[in-house]
């Protein structure tokens, strides 16, 4: 697999691993710092609607770095292609559904890591 696909994949990662933080763990203190247009009331009230997002957000982020630590360069190609469809999947959905900037920090990484995936294959 291509080192700036492998980058794109750990970074996607990382910003998951962050996702799961902020919505699990920090959803009433620095999310409302993050989330300026959400209701500050409605973040207590929502807490555990948060954590469970945060929790989906993780297993996308173990996805994703599993499929860096596959020996196999085959099954390494499927495990991250399915990882960074969901995140494209998911980030486009959001983009639709709450904020065009969910486009940009979410769904645009994992396509560049899927056409990065891709070329690498097919070229």
């Amino acid at each position: 697999m291509l080192i700036a696909a492998k980058l794109i994949i750990l970074i996607v990662a990382v910003l998951h691993f962050y996702f799961l933080w902020l919505e699990m763990f920090a959803w009433t203190t620095k999310a409302k710092k993050v989330f300026r247009s959400f209701p500050e009331d409605l973040f207590e009230p929502t807490k555990t609607l948060a954590a469970n997002q945060g929790l989906y957000n993780g297993f996308l982020a173990a996805g994703l770095v599993w499929s860096l630590l596959i020996q196999d360069s085959v099954w390494q190609l499927y495990v991250a292609l399915f990882f960074l469809g969901c995140v494209a999947v998911a980030g486009i959905f959001g983009a639709l559904t709450a904020s065009k900037k969910i486009f940009t920090i979410q769904a645009l990484p994992a396509l560049i890591g899927i056409t990065l995936l891709l070329l690498d294959h097919f070229l």
